[in-house]
C-alpha cells in the first residue's frame, strides 16, 4: 500500500514539474501550444506511460482497487483500459510519436504507442492547473479489415438474433392450438356430470264410449257372418244399418 503510493505520489509530481515549465512559457490567453511546449507534454506524458505500464504489469487489478481507494477514478479507468487490452496488445516496445493540445478545461496528450502485437492510442487529459489527471484510456489501433470483420461478426450477430426471435415467436404461435386442447380437455375433465332425464310412461285411459264402439262394429261383423252364412251368400253384399235388442220371449218362441 505505502510502495502503491510513492509510485503515485512520484508520478504527480513528475507530471506536475513538467508541466510546470509549460505553464511558465505560456501566455494567458494564448490557444495554442508551441513545439517546444508540445514536446515537453509528450515527454511529461510518456514518463507517466511508462510508470502506469509498470504497476499494470506488476500489480494489476490490486493497482486498480487502489486507485479508487484513494479518489483517483481517472488513473483507475485508465489502468483498467490497459489490463482489458494487454492480451491482445503485447509487450510495450516504443514510442512513435504523438501531439499535445490546449482547450479550456486543460491539457489533453495523445502518444501513438506501438506494442508486440499491435499499436495503441495512450490519450491522457489534465486541468489547467496541471495538477490533477482527469482522463487517461488505451485505445487499440485495429486495421481495416479487422475493423470490417468486426463489423461483419456484429451485423451477423444481430441478424441472428433478430431471426431467432423470430423463430420462437413463430414456434410460440403453433404452439396455441395445443394450449388449447389442454384447455378443452381440463374444462371437460372439471366438467359436472349430467343430470340423468328419467322417462314415464303415461297410460291414457280408453274413454268408454270408444270401448262401446269397438265393442258394437266387432258385433256387427259378427252378425253380418251369420246372416250370409245363414243365407247362403256373401257378406260383401249385406250392409247392417242398426242393431236392436228384441225382448227375450221373442227369443224363445223362435
Amino acid at each position: 500500500m505505502k510502495g502503491l503510493k510513492k509510485k503515485v505520489l512520484l508520478l504527480l509530481c513528475v507530471l506536475v514539474c513538467m508541466f510546470a515549465v509549460t505553464a511558465c512559457s505560456q501566455q494567458k490567453g494564448e490557444p495554442s501550444l508551441t513545439e517546444t511546449e508540445s514536446s515537453s507534454l509528450q515527454s511529461s506524458a510518456k514518463q507517466m506511460l511508462e510508470q502506469v505500464l509498470e504497476i499494470g504489469d506488476t500489480i494489476g487489478q490490486a493497482a486498480v482497487d487502489r486507485y479508487r481507494e484513494n479518489d483517483m477514478e481517472a488513473m483507475a479507468a485508465g489502468l483498467e483500459t490497459y489490463l482489458s487490452a494487454r492480451d491482445e496488445l503485447g509487450a510495450f516496445k516504443s514510442v512513435s510519436g504523438g501531439e499535445a493540445e490546449k482547450d479550456d478545461d486543460g491539457y489533453s496528450i495523445v502518444l501513438n504507442t506501438v506494442f508486440e502485437k499491435r499499436e495503441c492510442r495512450f490519450n491522457i487529459t489534465v486541468d489547467k492547473r496541471l495538477k490533477t489527471v482527469t482522463s487517461m484510456s488505451f485505445d487499440p489501433v485495429y486495421t481495416t479489415g479487422e475493423n470490417m470483420t468486426k463489423a461483419a461478426l456484429n451485423t451477423l450477430m444481430g441478424m441472428g438474433t433478430v431471426f431467432l426471435v423470430l423463430i420462437f415467436i413463430s414456434w410460440l404461435i403453433s404452439c396455441f392450438r395445443y394450449i388449447r386442447k389442454f384447455e378443452d380437455k381440463m374444462n371437460k375433465k372439471n366438467a359436472p356430470a349430467p343430470v340423468p332425464v328419467v322417462t314415464r310412461t303415461v297410460s291414457t285411459p280408453v274413454p268408454a264410449s270408444q270401448e262401446a264402439l269397438t265393442d258394437d262394429l266387432e258385433l256387427v261383423a259378427v252378425i253380418t257372418a251369420a246372416v250370409a252364412a245363414s243365407e247362403g251368400t256373401s257378406a260383401d253384399g249385406l250392409v247392417v244399418r242398426s242393431i236392436r235388442r228384441v225382448s227375450g220371449s221373442k227369443w224363445k218362441k223362435a
